[in-house]
């Protein structure tokens, strides 16, 4: 015999039997919660009411017209599925059954809630919630049997069709159910979450709470109050009392919303004891169905009752607390934010970490034995490290090996200076030969495993040009302009000379041919109206995509426009891999020209000054100088002088070119990164091609393989959100420049050595006053290219480092002040180059200072002062350290 009605707590209330809600309130029936006494009018009583009236053909029919895109079309099929339903009649044995339960609930003709319960809602995978129709305060026999046929027929609403359809569940796979239950006279009511749904944290509970029946919070026609609950403890953490106006009350018939009482508008609704005891309930049914639930409550008289239960959906992830511990890779390590880690700001991302980390231990290691003459580093120690995914090098090499290292560089000194260009020059060239081998192919024709050997290579490539850089350009300009700086200021300079700075400018090094190169396009694409209008008034990220397309965008001269993509790709093609962070999952403008485009349009509109003029200024100046100089100078001076400065200024421009060409590989290497990402994807592996950077080395390699032999890869998408979620966390902290914090090597305050250091003044940050001047200008806070279209002309550029790719930026920049870099950065030769202010290694400049904030940049004292407010207090507590 077929189940037509079941008590509420019936062990066969099973999903198939009374859908999803029905199921939920049975089982905490079951486990003792206080949910209100009642009975399921089951599915099949559904199927038989369709059948009995021949329905189903009729709907059926009524569903051949719906296309989703079109609205229009579900509430047609809709109303015809629904008037078919008014006009049904229940079959008598159907709804003597109905009424028979209904009549053994306690009191004459009790009021009753009758709710819809569909087979496919309430579900962790599928929640319909919403989606069915509810009636409140339903009293008498005709009444609750008109309120069942119209829970009925809800299962046809517009929106329920087409969330099925988008589910691709079948419309004959369905059916409903309805939960008759005594209402409750509810004086306030609201709803449970059991894990926070804004942040994910799940050691807290959320309870939202109004006055009267619980429809005004479901509905949104209420603010409800807002109360944050340990979940451990039940204690109340936060709460946020609203203003609530309105409420949902019981009428003889049905219900309707009245204004709230002036004395209750903003009186709190739940005590801290019934936050708890209602905490209490949540975590009860959280462990009754292990999964954090959102549950609706009714309070009547001092009692709680559970009127329904369902997983929360959607919920974001366990919120990620910043790390407040730096542990040590090896106890007995000495750790610098140094070298190479100046162009790795930010928290390494897995693939860099993993694949490009090890490259740099094995370069370093490398260099090592080259500097003390032998084939091979004997140490164990790794050199490179990650503390909370930031990047260190471990300097604790030992004494021996240390002194070895210095002694043998001071030997190989004079060689160095003499090879540093030719060294770099083979090293670009080998550069150049690896990235013509890997582009003699197709992407599409390299297995995935080739792609993932051709990513190595070319990191392979930049590490060791890295190195070379280290001991030869980098090494040279640096030595030589501080053996001049030193010459010049004890034994030459007197008053009114120009600083030592002022010899060693004003070449036109990799990046200022870049901008001029840049300045050239704007100025090319100035006289042409119609493609210069175009070019102010598209947004930047828009015209990148236009750049590839071989559509003629509307209005524009199709041979003006072909003149100018031609124009831009060359210099994408020569200036285009210039780095923003040598972390290579980061873009660069080969393939991301947005930052470029933003800083052309800035020429285009007058915004920014030409930099010929500039460049030639500090070009005249350094030679009038120079010349004056000699002309001026006699005997042993005027020799050591000529010496040094000639030295100084032929190793200058040898830096900024090679740090430019570190990344030479980059845009090809991203290129195979993301073919490789786009197959994962295909695969099912990953969401975007762009994942593939949150996977570790070991992950790519196997998942390569597997591709490559066509087996099966396992799903990656729930790992890279969490790994995200890490990174962001990770992000907000400042990484102290030393580990251990304070630590000396061999005697050193090391930590004064790689950062300015940090003020005792609550408003004043610390670090190397690397370029003269004293500016005071609304800050903004750059972290990466996506952030520089919010960069205006006099603002002051503050950023973790900047690399080439920023040089752009200093044309608009009335300051610099940086995270990262010391006094001979690129940061600091640039900021000289355009005559203004800069401090850097400030260590939290970024974290401190907010975009929009007036701030005063002391080049000569190297300091920054802000105001603080009481929140930047809060999201910084190292400002009262």
């Amino acid at each position: 015999m077929s189940i037509l009605i079941l008590p509420l707590s019936d062990l066969e209330a099973t999903l198939d039997t009374v859908g999803g809600k029905g199921m939920s309130l049975a089982n905490l029936s079951r486990a003792g919660l206080p949910v209100p006494g009642g009975f399921h009018v089951t599915t099949e009583a559904y199927r038989r009411f369709i059948a009995e009236n021949d329905l189903q053909k009729d709907i059926l029919a009524a569903l051949e017209i719906v296309d989703v895109a079109k609205p229009e079309t579900l509430e047609t099929a809709s109303q015809n599925i629904r008037s078919v339903f008014a006009r049904a009649k229940i079959p008598s044995e159907l709804a003597d059954a109905i009424l028979q339960a209904y009549l053994s609930l306690p009191g004459p003709d009790p009021a009753v809630a009758v709710r819809s319960s569909a087979t496919a809602e309430d579900l962790p995978e599928a929640s319909f919630a919403g989606q069915q129709d509810t009636y409140l305060n339903i009293s008498g026999k005709e009444a609750l049997l008109d309120a069942v046929q119209k829970c009925w027929a809800s299962l046809w609403t517009g929106r329920a069709i087409a969330y099925r359809i988008r589910q691709k569940i079948a419309p004959d796979h369905v059916a409903l159910a309805v939960v008759v239950q005594l209402l409750v006279p509810a004086e306030a009511a609201g709803v449970l979450f059991t894990a926070n749904p804004l942040t994910g944290r799940r050691d807290e509970a959320l309870i939202n709470a109004a006055w009267g029946l619980g429809e005004a919070v479901v509905s949104g026609a209420v603010t409800p109050d807002t109360i944050a609950a340990d979940k451990a403890t039940g204690r109340t953490l936060r709460r946020e009392t609203a203003a609530k106006q309105v409420m949902t009350v019981r009428m003889e018939i049905g219900t309707r919303e009245q204004p709230v009482p002036d004395s209750k508008k903003n009186t709190p609704v739940l005590s801290d004891a019934q936050v708890t005891e209602l905490t209490r309930y949540g975590v009860q049914i959280e462990t009754l169905y292990a999964v954090p639930m959102d549950i609706e409550w009714a309070l009547a008289e001092g009692k709680f009752a559970i009127v329904q239960a369902r997983p929360i959906t959607a919920l974001p992830g366990p919120e990620v607390m910043p790390p407040v511990e730096w542990k040590l890779p090896e106890p007995h390590g000495k750790y610098m934010r140094a070298s190479i880690i100046e162009q790795l700001p930010e928290p390494l991302t897995p693939l860099f970490s993993s694949l490009g980390g090890s490259i740099i231990d094995e370069a370093t290691t490398r260099l090592f034995a080259w500097l003390v003459g032998e084939k091979e580093w004997k140490a164990n120690t790794k050199v490179f490290a990650t503390v909370n995914d930031y990047g260190y090098m471990n300097v604790n090499i030992g004494r021996w090996a240390t002194v070895r290292i210095s002694m043998n560089m001071l030997f190989k000194m004079n060689w160095i200076f003499k090879q540093s260009a030719a060294r770099w020059q083979e090293a670009h060239q080998h550069y150049l030969e690896v990235i013509q081998r890997w582009q003699t192919k197709q992407l599409e024709d390299y297995t995935a495993s080739e792609l993932l050997k051709g990513v190595r290579e070319l990191t392979g490539e930049t590490m060791q040009m890295y190195t070379v850089l280290q001991t030869g350009p980098i090494a040279t300009a640096m030595g030589s302009e501080t053996m001049f700086t030193q010459i010049y200021d004890r034994l030459i300079k007197k008053k009114g000379d120009p600083e030592a700075s002022v010899y060693v400018m004003g070449f036109k090094s990799l990046p200022i041919q870049a901008e001029l190169a840049l300045y050239d396009l704007a100025e090319w694409a100035r006289p042409c109206e119609g493609l210069a209008s175009h070019l102010t008034a598209t947004p930047a990220a828009q015209l990148g995509a236009e750049l590839n397309s071989t559509l003629v965008p509307a209005g524009l001269d199709p041979q003006v426009w072909g003149d100018w993509q031609r124009r831009f790709l060359d210099h994408l093609a020569k200036y285009g891999h210039f780095t923003y962070d040598l972390d290579f999952s980061k873009s660069v403008a080969a393939d991301d020209p947005a930052p470029l485009l933003e800083a052309l349009r800035m020429y285009l509109l007058g915004k920014a000054a030409s930099p010929y003029v500039r460049v030639q200024a500090i070009t005249e100046r350094r030679e009038k100088s120079t010349q004056a100089m000699l002309r001026r100078l006699h005997g042993p001076k005027l020799w050591l002088f000529r010496k040094q400065v000639q030295s100084a200024q032929r190793y200058a421009p040898l830096r900024e070119d090679g740090l430019s060409d570190l990344g030479l590989g980059y845009p090809l290497l991203r290129r195979m990164a993301r073919e490789l990402g786009r197959r994962l994807v295909l695969a099912g592996v990953l969401e975007q091609p762009e994942e593939v950077f949150w996977l570790y080395e070991k992950e790519v390699d196997q998942a390569a393989g597997e591709l490559d032999r066509r087996q099966s890869v396992s799903s990656m998408t729930e790992t890279v959100h969490d790994r995200r979620e890490v990174w962001k966390a990770e992000q907000q902290v400042s990484p102290p420049m030393v580990l251990p914090v304070g630590s000396k090597y061999i005697g050193i305050d090391v930590e004064k050595l790689t950062s300015g250091g940090h003020s005792d003044a609550q408003n004043v940050i610390k670090g190397f006053g690397s370029s003269q001047g004293r500016v005071t200008a609304p800050a903004c806070v750059l972290l990466g290219p996506e952030d520089f279209n919010r960069m205006r002309p006099g603002d002051v550029l503050v950023a973790p480092i900047t690399t080439p790719a920023w040089t752009p930026l200093f044309a608009l920049a009335s300051a610099i002040v940086t995270d990262i870099g010391g006094p001979l950065s690129h940061s600091s030769i640039v900021a000289r180059e355009y005559g203004i202010p800069a401090v850097l290694g400030t260590g939290v400049a970024t974290r401190r200072i907010r975009s929009g904030q007036t701030i005063t940049v002391d080049g000569g004292a190297g300091t920054v002062t802000y105001e603080t407010t009481a929140d930047q207090q809060a999201r910084d507590p190292s400002q009262n350290s």
